[in-house]
Formats: C-alpha cells, structure tokens, sequence
C-alpha cells in the first residue's frame, strides 16, 4: 500500500508518499510545495490542486491521509486552509483513492505514543521509523506530512490485523 500523505495549508504544504513494507516503510517522495504570497488566493488553491494532481500521477498513491484542520485563534487563516483541504481532498477523490483524516493529537499518538509530544520528538521518531538521508534537510511542514502518512499505515496495519483476527476466531 502507498500512502499520500498531507500536512495542509495554502501557503506551505507538506507532501510526502510512503509505501508499507513488511520490514520498514519507505519514503518514495516528500516535498514542502510553497505559494506565493503575492499570488491571489484562487491561484494558489489552483497551483495546489496541480502539485497534488502531479505527485499522485507519478507515484500512483492508493490512499490520502490528511491532517484535519486545527482550529486557531486566526479565523481567516482557519478558512483558507479548510478551503485548501477541499482542493487536495477533491483531487484525491478524483484519483479514487481512499481518504482517512487524523487530528494532530492521532498523529502524535500514533507516532510517538503520545498525544501532547513536540514537534522535536516527533521528528525524532519519524526519523527512526523511516529512512531520511541526514544530508536531506526536512521542512516542519514536510516531516508533518510524512508522519500523517506513517499514521494511516500504522492504522492501517492495525485494522488489517484486528479484521484477520477477527475472522479466524
């Protein structure tokens, strides 16, 4: 299984394509696609609907995991970025991929063992459950993406088993 995964925003967003495997998973693509801020806001939901449209093109994903929104206090920022995910969203449906939302708090979950760690000790424990290149310097936003698609392979893994448990009692 390939997962696409997406840490959303409309002037950042983290893009990474992770593929399971049965030893450890590995990083086929991950990238931290900007906008410009001087390009009007339809331009840049546009833009990123062609760079979602290109990695899935390329890598042929089979699912989409997408962090879901994280409300702050900046409701205009709120706004464009749910208008963001929609773009991303509509491109993976268009593709037939599957699409599981995580909220930040799953992710860390899931990644670290727990919900309220840091973005230090995220990263950390993404570096050691796939393979990064030292020589590769990773943007927030793109080690962001690489542990939401980390997130649905581990949920993912965990459903298969519970389902073949199940099934055999």
């Amino acid at each position: 299984m390939k997962v696409l995964g997406i840490d959303p925003g409309f002037e950042k967003v983290g893009v990474a394509v992770v593929e399971q495997n049965t030893i450890k998973d590995t990083l086929l693509y991950s990238a931290c696609f900007k906008t410009l801020k001087s390009s009007v806001f339809n331009e840049r939901l546009f833009l990123i609907g062609q760079e979602i449209n290109r990695v899935i093109e390329k890598y042929k994903p089979d699912a989409l995991s997408v962090e879901t929104l994280f409300f702050n206090t900046n409701q205009k920022t709120a706004l464009r970025v749910s208008e963001a995910r929609g773009v991303i969203i509509y491109v993976a449906k268009k593709h037939n991929m599957e699409i599981y939302e995580y909220t930040p708090l799953q992710i860390k979950n899931a990644i670290t063992g727990y919900g309220r760690a840091d973005k230090n000790q995220v990263n950390s424990m993404v570096k050691q459950l796939i393979f990064i290149p030292d020589s590769t310097k990773k943007e927030d936003d793109e080690m962001d993406s690489i542990a939401t698609a980390l997130t649905c392979l581990a949920s993912y893994k965990t459903e298969k088993t519970s389902v073949r448990i199940k099934n055999n009692l």
